[in-house]
Order: C-alpha cells, then sequence, then structure tokens
C-alpha cells in the first residue's frame, strides 16, 4: 500500500529539489547592482514619508476584500464553463441565478458608494 504513494513521494523531491536549485542560480548567477533606488522600500507609488505602523484608511482595506470576494466568485465560472455541454439547461439556470446574486452584490456595493475613493 505504501507503495502507492512512492511517485507523489518523488514528485515531492524532485519538485523541491529542483525550486532549490533553480533559487540558488538565481541568487548566484543574478546581477547584483544594488542603488539606492532598488534598496528603497516599495509602497504604492509613492516614497514613505512615515513610520511604517501608520495607519492606512479603512477604505483601501474594503475595496481589497471586495476585490478578492469578487474575484473568488468569478474562479467558480471556469469549472462551470469546461462542464457546460453536460449540465444542460438546469447548469445554465443555476449559474444565470449565481451571475444575477454576482451582479446584485456588485450593484450593491456600488450603490452604497463603497468604490468612490475621495
Amino acid at each position: 500500500m505504501l507503495g502507492e504513494y512512492l511517485p507523489i513521494l518523488l514528485f515531492l523531491f524532485v519538485s523541491t529539489g529542483l525550486g532549490i536549485v533553480l533559487l540558488v542560480l538565481g541568487w548566484a548567477l543574478g546581477p547584483k547592482r544594488p542603488t539606492s533606488e532598488k534598496l528603497s522600500p516599495y509602497e504604492c507609488g509613492f516614497e514613505a514619508f512615515e513610520d511604517a505602523r501608520m495607519q492606512f484608511d479603512v477604505r483601501y482595506y474594503l475595496i481589497a476584500i471586495q476585490f478578492i470576494i469578487f474575484d473568488l466568485e468569478i474562479a467558480f465560472v471556469f469549472p462551470w464553463a469546461v462542464n457546460f455541454r453536460n449540465l444542460g439547461i438546469v447548469g445554465l439556470t443555476e449559474m444565470g441565478i449565481f451571475i444575477g446574486l454576482l451582479v446584485l452584490g456588485f450593484v450593491y456595493v456600488w450603490k452604497k458608494g463603497a468604490l468612490e475613493w475621495e
């Protein structure tokens, strides 16, 4: 029974080894020309002017969470599209309801002004 797991174990060892080898090769052979611009912290396209612990506006987090929610919900469309012919009219109806609820949630967020950035 344990012999059935040998290909999986071999795959894990080979993929881990390949990942480590590629990282080491990139580090060893890659160019190393540090400049002040490359060594400075980058955040949102502007220079850091305060402490790293400065407070961010809550709207930033709300938009990020909304993006993740809508992005993950749209990911459910891909398996449905692959299996579309086998699902028939029932699958089409269910996806129509799903997309309708997704659009309804988007319109609600839009009407509440959660996508507005002052």
